[in-house]
């Protein structure tokens, strides 16, 4: 919402303040001011010029050579403007002016002639291109003939205005009319709104002579007021209603056009202008559309409707949209001299409805949408026929014909001062919420410490207690409550052991080198049950179907993050993207209803999806892929990060390589897999050689301890000793070194794979795997018999176990 402050000058006294004041008092009091421009950059020596003579340049023919009265001189101004014509009054900068842009005028001479100042256009004087009237958008500007020459130019083009632009809120919708912002400024102000002439002098006959009104839905349109206006002259509109409709972004068209938008804006109150002679019958009927009913609308554009649309109809076909837009074959043009004008109150479903529907959205269709003052709806006619009596010399017939169902009635709301001063924190007397009622002009009976507020119906907003308690708030104004602090208790925020958790996870997967990535929380039919992990299955979830999903894309909640994390790799792939190391931490959705009567339960996994390669080096002459290791290297780093033990097992799951898959243990508890996805997969999504991981968080968090911890560096030596088995081939090494550093403990402090072998040498059925055993007390210096004995019970344990032997 553009504001004018000469505009707004009209209804309050803001003579005493600055626009920067006011501006940053509106916005402490509610409504955001987002800027402040001014129509024009400020120009000096630029008066109203009367062209006595125009004559042809004698040395060029693009040029006039004009005689020029400029009130206190008489300047010779050679011209280049094609519309300069004797006996206009024009913009005319004399010697000396300095224009915007800093740019001055000087006595010069052009093609041999000397010229003494300068015949501007609007454009020259900085007003926007787009607010000037087309007809005048060429050439300079001439003035009406009531104008004075030699009177500065300023104030006759509003070039002096300020223009504040409100961010409003939707709450908000009685500031969307000047005459809103003026009993918002008053309140600020503690100043009366002086309201616009409505008084008219209407003709001996009457409005119903010429149009009906029939309403076949009063819920969508309770009020429907047809005003008629004959003998009318289709001309400019005067100066300074084209200056309030530029300063407020709208660009003149006709006087007709303009004091409907003009009212528009004063009342808040939309209005249409029907041409009666164009309008094709003598009955105004609103209605529902036919399904799949045409109208061809003001743009130029054919509207297809259906029946939740309402349209004024002549009874025959639609004339306009209701409260959106109206239609062509009615439009005020210069041959007009009758005028069905439309004042009416429709409901914000039907227009909502309707601008949702066709796309179009107009200045009418935002404020019936936001809803209108139901006691302006009829004044606003009234206001319009005085301003077309007055400037548009029309005829305006008396009682005009009206369908009226319309609630005019206020709301009350009760307060008590007590409990105003409970909820703000402060103490404002009776006295004082009295005095802010009054300035906001609501109507109140007060019982000592009790008010009943009757609400007028322009402030739509207000509808309890909590919106008045608002309005006193900000009137008596936020800056003189008094700062307070939280009594009671308190205790030192801090967080979660489940988002801790969720740092450390990130923090560990970022400086592994992954990046975090946000994937939809819904599947289609095909992705919902695959890739699930094993401890998951076994819960046998169903997967939960949405009501209404977007797309059959995105019908079912996830029961796995690793498909949508698939297709991400696969969208980007496609996009010469060939190294793509992702990762998600997200829920996933669990219920065991096929009906479901509850909300699913939200449970949080940690996914990854790894492609491509991993390290390049290119000096080195070094690449590495991604493999199986590198994942499992990936999530055994995350673990050691947390603390927390973890194992693996060799595991064949669906979709995934059957010799390439693990899952993935915590005290031999089952959270999670990772591995190589199939190559069919893998193929079925174009995708290469791609691994995956998928852990439950929730499970992880069981063992998980949010405490920081501490390991003294060892101040004694260690020692070191290598060990190999001859085991069975399907003997795991995870489990072997399990084993090894349980029976070593508290001594053996690290134990590592370091060889495995197959081949000669070995008995068929047999391999080889060899250990590094890292021994080492903290509270002294290990003898070579603690470290013996200890050695012999693991190759003791470990022989027994896995019916195995040392290799020699």
């Amino acid at each position: 919402m553009f504001v004018s402050l000469n505009w707004l000058k009209n209804y309050v006294d803001i003579s005493s303040i600055s626009p920067e004041e006011l501006a940053e008092k509106i916005t402490k009091t509610g409504i955001e001011v987002d800027g402040i421009e001014y129509i024009a950059e400020k120009s000096s020596d630029v008066v109203v010029g009367y062209v006595e003579s125009c004559e042809q340049h004698p040395n060029a023919d693009n040029l006039s050579l004009c005689q020029v009265d400029a009130g206190d001189k008489r300047l010779q101004i050679v011209c280049g403007a094609p519309n300069v014509r004797q006996g206009q009054k024009v913009i005319v900068a004399k010697p000396g002016a300095v224009l915007p842009n800093n740019f001055k005028i000087k006595k010069v001479k052009l093609r041999g002639i000397e010229s003494n100042g300068m015949i501007c256009s609007l454009q020259e004087l900085g007003i926007d291109e787009r607010y000037i009237p087309k007809d005048i958008a060429e050439g300079i500007f001439v003035f009406p003939d009531d104008v004075t020459v030699g009177e500065s130019v300023e104030p006759l083009l509003n070039l002096n205005d300020a223009v504040l632009e409100f961010d409003l809120t939707p709450n908000r919708a009685d500031a969307l009319s000047m005459l809103g912002v003026a009993y918002e400024t008053a309140a600020i102000l503690n100043q009366k709104v002086k309201l616009p002439n409505e008084e008219l002098h209407s003709a001996g006959e009457k409005a119903a002579d010429y149009v009906s009104v029939s309403v076949e839905d009063p819920e969508l349109n309770p009020y429907y007021g047809a005003f008629i206006a004959k003998d009318i002259e289709i001309k400019p509109a005067p100066l300074w209603m084209r200056n309030a409709l530029i300063a407020s972004g709208i660009r003149p068209i006709n006087n007709v056009v303009d004091i409907t938008n003009y009212v528009l804006l004063e009342y808040g109150q939309p209005l249409h202008a029907f041409d009666y002679d164009r309008f094709g019958s003598d009955q105004v009927v609103t209605r529902r559309a036919g399904q799949n009913e045409k109208m061809i609308t003001l743009d130029g554009e054919e509207r297809i409707l259906s029946n939740e649309n309402l349209v004024i109809t002549n009874g025959k076909e639609p004339v306009a949209l209701a409260g959106v837009m109206g239609g062509l074959n009615t439009e005020v043009n210069e041959d007009t001299t009758t005028v069905l004008l439309e004042s009416a109150y429709f409901s914000p479903f039907a227009v909502r409805t309707a601008v949702r529907n066709t796309g179009l959205r107009s200045d009418s269709s935002t404020r019936f949408e936001k809803g209108v003052d139901p006691n302006r709806v009829e004044k606003a006619g009234f206001r319009a026929c005085h301003l077309l009596e007055k400037y548009a010399g029309a005829t305006i017939l008396a009682d005009p014909v009206s369908f009226d169902a319309l609630d005019r009635s206020e709301r009350t709301v009760e307060m008590e001062t007590d409990e105003i001063n409970k909820r703000l924190g402060a103490v404002i007397t009776a006295g004082d919420i009295g005095s802010v009622l009054t300035k906001l002009q609501f109507s109140f009976e007060q019982d000592n410490d009790k008010f009943i507020v009757h609400v007028p119906t322009r402030r739509g907003d207000i509808t309890m207690f909590e919106d008045m308690l608002e309005e006193v708030a900000r009137i008596y104004g936020y800056d003189n409550l008094p700062f307070t602090l939280p009594e009671g208790a308190t205790q030192t925020g801090g967080l979660t052991n489940k988002q801790q958790l969720k740092r450390e996870v990130k923090s560990y997967m970022e400086s592994a080198g992954l990046m975090e990535t946000i994937t939809y929380s819904l599947t289609d039919d095909e992705m919902v049950e695959r890739l699930i992990s094993p401890e998951l299955d076994e819960r046998h979830p169903i997967p939960v179907q949405l009501a209404m999903p977007m797309s059959e894309d995105h019908k079912y909640l996830r029961l796995s993050i690793l498909p949508e994390l698939l297709k991400s790799l696969a969208h980007n792939h496609a996009r010469t993207q060939s190294d793509i190391h992702y990762y998600e931490l997200g829920n996933i959705f669990i219920t065991d209803e096929k009906t479901v009567t509850r909300q699913p339960e939200e449970e949080l996994r940690l996914a990854g999806a790894l492609t491509g390669i991993w390290v390049s080096h290119p000096w080195q002459q070094e690449k590495k892929q991604v493999d199986f290791y590198l994942v499992k290297g990936i999530v055994e780093g995350l673990f050691d990060y947390l603390d927390i033990p973890v194992s693996f097992e060799k595991v064949k799951l669906p979709d995934m390589h059957p010799g390439r898959c693990a899952t993935i243990l915590i005290n031999h508890r089952v959270v999670g897999f990772l591995g190589q996805v199939h190559p069919t997969f893998e193929k079925s999504m174009d995708l290469k050689e791609t691994y995956v991981f998928d852990i439950d968080m929730e499970a992880v968090l069981t063992d998980y301890t949010n405490a920081p911890g501490y390991r003294p560096i060892p101040r004694y030596p260690s020692v070191a000793r290598d060990i190999a088995f001859i085991v069975d081939e399907d003997i795991q090494a995870g489990d072997i070194e399990e084993t090894i550093a349980e029976t070593g403990s508290p001594l053996v402090k690290n134990v590592q794979v370091f060889d495995v072998y197959k081949g000669e040498n070995l008995p068929e059925g047999k391999k080889s795997i060899a250990y590094s055993l890292h021994y080492q007390d903290p509270e002294k210096t290990l003898k070579d018999d603690e470290v013996e004995q200890s050695y012999q019970r693991i190759v003791s344990t470990v022989n027994e176990k896995f019916n195995a032997y040392v290799r020699t």
